[in-house]
């Protein structure tokens, strides 16, 4: 018998061999439920770390982000934009290339987080380019809106009010902060490539 216990952050793996032994085998299974239920206690506990080391004084978890430390000082003497919709943003940098027309794909990277700067999603932790096609409802409105009006290179922080973000909150995966309905979340994005369009200018 094989059992995964997954946590965000920890993938254990617990084995045990069945034998058809009446009362042994209801033992050897007691003994396993016990060490499950001891190891989904961990998980549920292994959010907490990060806060139990913020008290402690301790650094937390680095974890990849499109903005670093001295990219946040700069962000502050960068105008913010408001456009009609409520949606505001700051360009980390301006790009050089085209900016994606509606209903073609983007390739982009993403890191999403609260206002207080807690990640609650990020494709940089997944290791991969995030592609969707824009203007045709595939994410949420202020990240739609905020991408149409980048270029190509480009990297943003969007700043996206309750209406513009998740109507029906988010259920974060565990460890990560919880988007409450309505609730206004930052994107900090960069748009990497435009599929569809690199082929037509070809």
């Amino acid at each position: 018998m094989n059992i995964n216990v997954q946590c965000s952050n920890l993938d254990l793996r617990i084995t045990a061999r069945e034998k058809k032994v009446g009362t042994s085998l209801m033992k050897r299974r007691d003994h396993v439920i016990g060490l499950v239920l001891g190891v989904s206690s961990l998980c549920n506990n292994i959010g907490l770390f990060d806060d139990i080391a913020k008290a402690a004084g301790l650094p937390p978890e680095d974890k990849p982000r499109l903005c670093d430390e001295n990219c946040e000082k700069e962000l502050e003497n960068v105008p913010m934009v408001t456009t009609e919709s409520g949606l505001q943003f700051k360009d980390i940098k301006v790009g050089q290339g085209p900016s994606p027309p509606v209903g073609f794909q983007v390739a982009a990277n993403y890191v999403a987080m609260v206002p207080s700067g807690q990640i609650f999603d990020s494709s940089l932790e997944k290791g991969q380019l995030y592609i969707f096609r824009v203007g045709s409802d595939q994410v949420i409105k202020g990240l739609d809106e905020g991408i149409l009006s980048m270029k190509v290179g480009g990297k943003r922080r969007l700043y996206i009010p309750g209406l513009l973000a998740f109507p029906k909150g988010l259920t974060s995966a565990p460890g990560r902060p919880r988007v409450a309905p309505n609730s206004p979340v930052v994107f900090d994005v960069s748009l990497e490539y435009i599929p569809g369009l690199e082929e037509e200018e070809e």
